[in-house]
């Protein structure tokens, strides 16, 4: 599965946080200039295409869109997708580059060690 772009992930959080919803609904949740309708609903298609989002038939040419994918999912595939890419898919060399930059400390390695081994 690839990354969203920016504009992309705006439309999922949408989702997201709201549930389902038709393109004018989601309009609606924009700050001003809001984008074009059409603009909105290709985006929300191409999302559709790529698995991000699935859609109710409301009739009419009307449909409901919500996410397909959740929130935990995407970011479980897209950290997989950056410890593959940066770390050579190894998660122990992404762990020890967060220790070596003291993005975690070893108190909270340790915690989490003890939370794995409690499970």
């Amino acid at each position: 599965m690839k990354s969203l772009t920016e504009k992309e992930e705006i439309i999922m959080n949408f989702f997201w946080e709201k549930g389902e919803m038709t393109v004018r609904e989601m309009l609606e949740l924009y700050p001003e200039p809001k984008p074009h309708f059409n603009t909105t609903s290709t985006q929300i298609r191409m999302l559709e295409e790529r698995g991000f989002v699935a859609h109710h038939d409301l009739g009419a040419r009307c449909y409901k869109y919500y996410a397909a994918i959740s929130r935990q999912e995407y970011d479980k595939q897209t950290l997989g997708n950056v410890i593959e890419k940066h770390f050579n898919n190894s998660y122990l060399g992404a762990v020890s580059c967060l220790v070596e930059e003291e993005k975690i400390t070893l108190d909270e390695l340790k915690e989490l060690i003890r939370m794995v081994e409690g499970k």
